[in-house]
């Protein structure tokens, strides 16, 4: 987790907290070492966040601090949590996790009217939950996505022919039936489609596509069509 968003993490812990929490509750939470939410912390009072406590007995937020106010419409509110309810149902474990969390702070944020919403759960969305594939970690897909990271899979196509292709991952779809990643394909040297229970193995190269991403993600979008959506299948 990058220091930006473990700051913002630690922020939403400490006003939802009913008591004191401690650096080593912080940082289990957040998968980090003990040293680095005291450096946090020490950054956060910095900064002027009103956070008091000490080593080894917690720290609190004082009352009467606020992020800036969440401003949704009830429309907005209820598209949130329709979203959040689709993501629960898609084959992304850690999305499916986040979704929760991201309600949880919604919530915490709202006005009562508003907040209602979101507690009442009037809004669902129904069908089969997507299976987590076994041979990939969505979260590393993410992540080669953000990062601009080239991936190496092996890759089983409807003909059952198996290859290993690098691709320049671009982009995710969740379909009710299977999930694809979208990317450019340097054997093919053209966008191609792949169905994540097709991919039998999947890893990082730690070489990077950088500020290809947006340009790529451009000609796929042109290259879309009302049959396909897509430009083309692995």
């Amino acid at each position: 987790m990058r220091k930006a968003s473990r700051l913002f993490e630690i922020i939403q812990i400490l006003r939802l907290a009913a008591h004191p929490i401690t650096a080593q509750q912080m940082a289990e939470r957040l998968e980090v070492t003990q040293r680095s939410i005291y450096r946090d912390i020490a950054a956060l009072q910095a900064m002027r966040v009103p956070i008091e406590g000490e080593r080894g007995i917690g720290y609190i937020l004082r009352p009467g601090f606020h992020l800036p106010p969440l401003m949704f419409t009830p429309e907005e509110t209820e598209a949130i949590v329709l979203g959040m309810a689709l993501t629960k149902r898609t084959a992304d474990p850690e999305l499916r996790e986040a979704s929760a969390r991201v309600l949880d702070k919604i919530a915490a944020a709202l006005p009562d009217p508003l907040r209602e919403a979101i507690i009442s759960r009037t809004l669902y969305a129904w069908g089969r939950v997507a299976e987590a594939p076994e041979a990939i970690d969505f979260a590393m897909i993410r992540r080669a996505i953000r990062d601009e990271e080239t991936l190496e899979i092996d890759y089983v196509n409807e003909q059952q022919q198996a290859t290993t292709r690098r691709i320049r991952p671009i982009a995710v779809i969740h379909y009710a039936e299977a999930a694809v990643i979208v990317g450019w394909c340097e054997l093919r040297e053209a966008i191609r489609n792949f169905r994540v229970d097709r991919v039998r193995d999947c890893r990082a190269t730690g070489a990077h596509f950088r500020r290809e991403g947006d340009r790529l993600r451009k000609l796929w979008v042109a290259g879309w069509d009302t049959s396909s959506q897509g430009t083309g299948r692995g």
